[in-house]
């Protein structure tokens, strides 16, 4: 929905035990026809993506996003291809059963603007979030604005007078 909202393109990628880097990235695959390897593109080859359950997947695919985070570009086969702007990541965590887990390095925790603990819903909550989100409808989501809009406006917000003692705060 929120990417919907933006006129972004979204992408989700679960990330489980069983997860590789590559199945992130993307990989070449031969194409036998041609007798040439071809680029598929992986998940992160988007505008917004959801890493869902971030800590089940193990450190080697969790750094597989530090160059798409950081960089916006993916190395893949000795070749990097830039990510489109924006770029950016929303990631779950999942708090319950720690075992077989892989808490996430500081280096990695960085890169995320903010993190925010989501408690369990209620009773009553749980029965809401079930009835609006079960059947055959699916809410459909107004774009807001087109991605080229919101790229101008980030150019604008960055173009903004800030003043020393709004930084000082903002770093401490």
């Amino acid at each position: 929905s929120f990417a919907g909202a933006l006129g972004l393109q979204f992408a989700r990628a679960q990330f489980t035990p069983d997860l590789l880097p590559a199945d992130l990235t993307g990989s070449y695959v031969y194409d036998q026809r041609r007798a040439e390897f071809d680029f598929r593109p992986g998940p992160v080859f988007t505008n917004l993506l959801l890493a869902d359950e971030i800590n089940r997947t193990p450190p080697k695919t969790q750094a597989a996003l530090l160059q798409a985070m950081q960089e916006k570009e993916v190395s893949v086969g000795g070749k990097t291809y830039r990510l489109e702007a924006p770029f950016f990541v929303l990631a779950t965590q999942n708090p319950i059963d720690q075992e077989g887990t892989y808490p996430l390095p500081e280096a990695q925790l960085d890169r995320f603007l903010l993190n925010t603990f989501i408690k369990y819903p209620k009773l009553e909550e749980e029965e809401a979030i079930v009835e609006r989100t079960t059947g055959n409808t699916i809410a459909e989501v107004q774009s807001l604005c087109s991605r080229d809009t919101l790229l101008k406006l980030q150019q604008l917000v960055r173009s903004l007078p800030v003043s020393k003692h709004v930084t000082g705060y903002a770093v401490d």
